[in-house]
């Protein structure tokens, strides 16, 4: 099909003027640069992220009973009663942004398990609390370095309260449990002192002679014998009978005195 010679073109679109940012002239060497304006939507959107990440005033969350919500403070005084005790430190692990409904009356807690507390309100919600419980006791600690065989001064120790889950061993709560006696490996300050660590210190002497006491209800045999190791008061140490030549177990009754049989 033949175009007609009479049909003239359409004119073209007027260009759209270009988009022309704002000028903003350069400031002199040595000055700092103007900061520019924010755009207004970005404006708008800053002010809705500070509002959205606004703190709730206090009179909105702060309030045990009767305010807008229950404190976290509370909920978390009721987990750790549920497992509290004289040798136990409990912490409750509670998010601080948590909201919950106020309650009417006193919470209840009840242990789950050993790291698990329901905490419930009477009028209706209940919550499940994670905790962390420390055993305690109170121990013997050395204030000051001690060589091994030093005997420890009393001046050294002093009793603690110390988290019983980091300990190894049976550790020591008295003074009068370590009076007299020797480290075998030396310590040092603040170091937990167990039964394992202390070794009496010694009254008999290898080689040394002794005497050998038998018997009981007021009938006694002496005998002349001879350590054949170091030990300490109550330690139990290998004697000979000079007489017959057996060697022998005893416990050390006192300097130069083992007891020996029943």
């Amino acid at each position: 099909m033949s175009r007609p010679e009479n049909m003239t073109p359409l004119p073209s679109p007027a260009p759209l003027p270009p988009v022309r940012r704002p000028f903003w002239p350069r400031p002199p060497r040595g000055e700092p640069r103007a900061k520019r304006p924010l755009h207004v939507f970005s404006q708008v959107a800053l002010l809705g992220l500070l509002l959205a990440v606004a703190p709730l005033p206090a009179s909105a969350g702060d309030a045990s009973h009767g305010g807008a919500f229950q404190t976290v403070e509370s909920i978390a005084a009721a987990a750790e009663g549920a497992l509290s005790g004289p040798d136990a430190l409990v912490e409750a692990s509670l998010d601080p942004g948590l909201r919950m409904p106020p309650c009417a009356h006193a919470l209840k807690a009840q242990a789950l398990s050993a790291v698990n507390v329901e905490v419930q309100c009477p009028d209706g919600w209940r919550l499940f609390v994670p905790v962390r419980v420390q055993r305690v006791q109170e121990v013997l600690v050395l204030t000051a370095a001690i060589a091994p065989g030093q005997p420890i001064p009393e001046a050294s120790l002093k009793v603690e309260t110390r988290d019983m889950g980091r300990m190894a061993g049976v550790p020591l709560a008295d003074v009068a449990e370590a009076r007299g006696q020797t480290l075998r490996r030396g310590g040092r300050p603040g170091q937990v002192l167990t039964r394992a660590d202390l070794v009496a210190v010694a009254v008999l002497k290898r080689g040394e002679p002794v005497t050998l006491v038998s018997g009981s209800g007021g009938f006694e045999v002496r005998m002349a014998g001879r350590a054949l190791a170091d030990a300490g008061p109550g330690e139990v140490v290998r004697v000979e009978n000079l007489s017959s030549r057996r060697v022998l177990a005893g416990v050390v009754a006192g300097p130069g005195e083992v007891r020996v049989g029943r």
